[in-house]
């Protein structure tokens, strides 16, 4: 399938959507958490091959957190959502790694693209301590895990695939587990800048959007790789889709009953947008005009989130 999305939630709705499964599909298993009215974890763990082929998704573990309101969060708000990134990263660290040993937090994106600026961003906020280890170790609390971080930058400015540049640095510093924070795409508009998905099966970058570059994994870097990903944009198919559906629920709330906008919404309006889309060179990513905001609140989440679990 072409999911058009990173997130293995949707992916897993996607597919029991398309192949009419009610129940769990088989190769995925999925539990859900609340903590109160604004934040719903959901944890998808793809176990096999038989998952992983249907999702298009590596065997693994991939936490989603939705937080509602986001958009308007408070202080407290924020604080909150970073502490459930916080229980679940630090689950995973734990399934990987000793307590003191090396971590590389690494911010992929283009800082001066905003809806990109991501993982640029949360490095700017992290809590480095690799160096002060070595020179001031005086200054820092007993057992204090070394930290280090970068932002590679992007193939388009720097000639260089991030995957290279990171097997040059695990090779001189010699981490034990990778984080790496980037910016997704979403199949949904309410997702935009308000959920966060752990994976500890590493990432592809741009493969959300059609623009695969290479693997940034355990495969390819011989270390855990644990992602980090908030989605950023969708493309015009998703919006022009959703706001059919909207059209036709209200048509349908004020004509009580309509056979040819039931069928209209019945049928994959995702795919026949998309292609009309592709035809007239309009295959496009959008994202919300407040996005400075919203990338302000979720770095803010995301690089507490880290902060605290190291």
């Amino acid at each position: 399938m072409n999911f058009r999305t990173d997130l293995a939630l949707e992916r897993r709705d996607l597919y029991k959507k398309a192949n009419g499964i009610k129940d769990e599909m088989p190769g995925v298993e999925t539990q859900e958490n609340e903590d109160g009215e604004n934040i719903r974890t959901t944890k998808v763990k793809i176990v096999d091959k038989q998952g992983e082929e249907a999702l298009g998704k590596p065997i693994g573990t991939y936490v989603t957190i939705d937080i509602k309101n986001l958009k308007l969060a408070t202080e407290e708000d924020i604080e909150r959502a970073a502490l459930n990134v916080n229980k679940e990263l630090a689950e995973m660290i734990q399934m990987h790694i000793q307590p003191e040993e090396d971590i590389l937090v690494v911010g992929l994106g283009n800082l001066q693209v905003t809806p990109d600026s991501l993982g640029p961003k949360v490095v700017q906020d992290i809590d480095i301590t690799r160096h002060l280890l070595h020179y001031a170790p005086e200054y820092l609390e007993p057992n204090t895990r070394p930290v280090s971080a970068i932002s590679p930058g992007v193939l388009g400015t720097t000639g260089i695939e991030t995957q290279e540049i990171l097997k040059g640095v695990v090779e001189n510093i010699k981490p034990k587990l990778i984080i790496v924070i980037d910016s997704l795409a979403s199949k949904s508009i309410e997702r935009i800048s308000s959920t966060i998905q752990l994976a500890d099966t590493g990432i592809i970058p741009g493969a959300g959007v059609g623009n695969k570059r290479a693997e940034i994994s355990k495969n390819t870097l011989g270390i855990p790789v644990i992602a980090i990903g908030v989605p950023m944009v969708v493309d015009a198919a998703t919006i022009a889709s959703d706001c059919l559906d909207i059209f036709i629920a209200k048509m349908q709330k004020d004509a009580k009953s309509n056979e040819c906008l039931n069928k209209l919404q019945e049928e994959e309006k995702y795919q026949i947008i998309k292609e009309a889309l592709v035809e007239e060179k309009f295959d496009l990513m959008v994202t919300p005009k407040e996005i400075d905001d919203l990338i302000e609140n979720m770095s803010s989440v995301v690089a507490r989130g880290i902060n605290k679990s190291l």
